[in-house]
């Protein structure tokens, strides 16, 4: 039996995994979206479910501050005794923190927080009730992985912070993770930047201060200077499954064009780990993560297939869909028109780094076909609504409704730094089809329109989307979006979106 990477498609970067019983629990940082660390649960490490998010409030969330890129870094999640502990960091306000739940569906605990600084924090409980935090960190002692003993109950340092290991000289020592095996404490690390030099480290230590000895055949996995089409391989966790044997998740990319781009993001992948004689452990294929890998040896649970419209029917918005930044009260509805998902337009544009009336969902799959069913009145110069595809505020595409002299327009719009192209055409009243088929190299932009058929207005590039573009840390999402000049646009009434991989897999 095989298994296809990534295992988790789309904008999850940085994943990390616990295991309680027969069931695995995973979690990916979401920065400037909300709400923010979405839960996956699955039974066999290959098939996922997302089941909540860990952070839905604006007081466990505040993004009021974020700039693209920033908010909610790297999480790390853990159990003990009887309590999910999802430990990270918002880099915009608050710093590190932890939350805390008995079902790891949500809702979690209020924030605890750690006075301890850096990025990308990990907790280790270990044996004799001590609780470890590490974070990557430019302190007194220089760059590396620091560490304290806090505790648990409240988030209070209980020790000075102490600089444990620098890593084997790459750049960016980061993403810590502290492991017991064999009464040896292993300490793995990120090295290189998350970029297409990153790779995976790893020491050891008989305490958990050190002195951390590394690894002799580091990096313990990388995929730089290769051919393999996953790039960018490294910010991993290891998880002993029930049968005894040892799995790494860690994320990774997928480039699509030359030059090299990626536009889908950073996802989640998954490789087995074998132990060599000395003690040491290697991820996947000699260090290298593959498209197609050999299953795990657990029994296989596959999840219902999401559907592919969204009817909008339900009293809550589906876990797919998240919001740019906390959303502005009175933003968005699913009541004022049941049935439907009204977003209200206001100030706020994709054009900042800002909360425009924005409902979202990632672009998962290299190939999709995307639609929704907008009605929806333009009353003035200035206000649109339709379907963007977003990057971050300097790289996106919007397929919108507004109107241009006084008469109602399809736009097709292209933002690509500080140029910006747009497509108009004539549009007829009424309720409309907004289509978008995502493919790996572009992006086409289409409407429906009564008694007129379908208009076409145009494509535009991925390669302009992707992260070696565009910069940041995120995926492309695609998303109902409306703005108004005036801050009180007209209603933007979505009554479906529909939302269909086209991908074959590979297996």
């Amino acid at each position: 039996m095989h298994y296809t990477n990534p295992i988790i498609s789309g904008f999850h970067p940085d994943p990390s995994i616990c295991r309680l019983g027969d069931d695995y629990y995973l979690v990916t940082s979401t920065f400037e979206y909300y709400p923010g660390v979405p839960v996956f649960h699955s039974r066999d490490l290959v098939h996922w479910r997302q089941i909540g998010h860990c952070l839905t409030t604006v007081e466990q969330l505040p993004l009021e501050n974020s700039w693209s890129s920033g908010g909610i870094f790297a999480p790390t999640l853990r159990y003990h005794n009887g309590w999910f502990y999802m430990v990270t960091t918002n880099v915009s306000g608050m710093g590190n923190f932890f939350v805390k739940t008995q079902h790891p569906e949500g809702p979690w605990s209020e924030p605890y927080l750690v006075a301890q600084s850096g990025i990308d924090p990990s907790l280790y409980f270990d044996e004799d009730g001590r609780v470890y935090f590490q974070s990557a960190m430019d302190g007194g002692q220089g760059n590396g992985i620091y560490q304290c003993e806090i505790d648990i109950a409240t988030g209070e340092m209980l020790t000075g912070s102490v600089l444990i290991w620098t890593g084997t000289g790459g750049a960016h020592p980061e993403a810590p993770h502290l492991y017991r095996k064999n009464g040896w404490y292993y300490l793995m690390i990120a090295e290189g930047g998350t970029e297409y030099g990153h790779m995976e480290t790893i020491a050891r230590s008989r305490q958990p201060y050190g002195p951390y000895a590394a690894c002799p055949h580091n990096p313990i996995l990388s995929n730089r200077s290769t051919a393999i089409s996953i790039q960018a391989t490294g910010h991993a966790d290891l998880v002993e499954a029930q049968d005894g044997s040892w799995w790494a998740v860690c994320l990774g990319i997928r480039p699509v064009s030359y030059p090299m781009g990626h536009h889908l993001g950073r996802e989640s992948f998954l490789a087995p780990v074998t132990w060599t004689s000395e003690g040491w452990p290697v991820i996947g294929n000699g260090g290298h993560i593959e498209p197609v890998m050999d299953s795990p040896l657990l029994p296989e649970v596959r999840w219902p297939a999401k559907p592919v419209r969204d009817h909008f029917d339900d009293t809550r918005l589906g876990l797919d869909w998240t919001f740019l930044r906390n959303p502005a009260e009175g933003s968005w509805s699913l009541e004022e028109r049941p049935g439907h998902l009204v977003l209200h337009g206001h100030e706020a544009t994709l054009n900042e780094a800002a909360a425009p009336a924005f409902a979202g969902r990632r672009l998962s799959h290299f190939t999709a076909n995307i639609a929704a069913e907008l009605d929806y009145e333009p009353q003035h110069e200035g206000e649109e609504a339709g379907i963007a595809v977003y990057k971050n505020e300097k790289h996106h595409y919007e397929l919108v409704i507004r109107s241009v002299s006084g008469r109602r327009a399809a736009v097709f719009r292209r933002t690509v730094g500080s140029l910006r192209v747009e497509h108009v055409e004539e549009c007829p009243d009424g309720p409309v089809i907004l289509r978008i088929k995502a493919l790996p190299g572009s992006i086409e932009a289409s409407v429906e329109a009564p008694d007129s058929g379908v208009i076409e207005l145009g494509a535009g590039e991925t390669h302009y989307l992707s992260t070696e573009i565009s910069g940041g840390f995120t995926g492309v999402f695609v998303a109902m979006y409306a703005t108004s000049v005036t801050g009180q646009g007209a209603p933007a009434a979505y009554d479906w979106f529909d939302y269909e991989p086209l991908d074959q897999p590979a297996v």
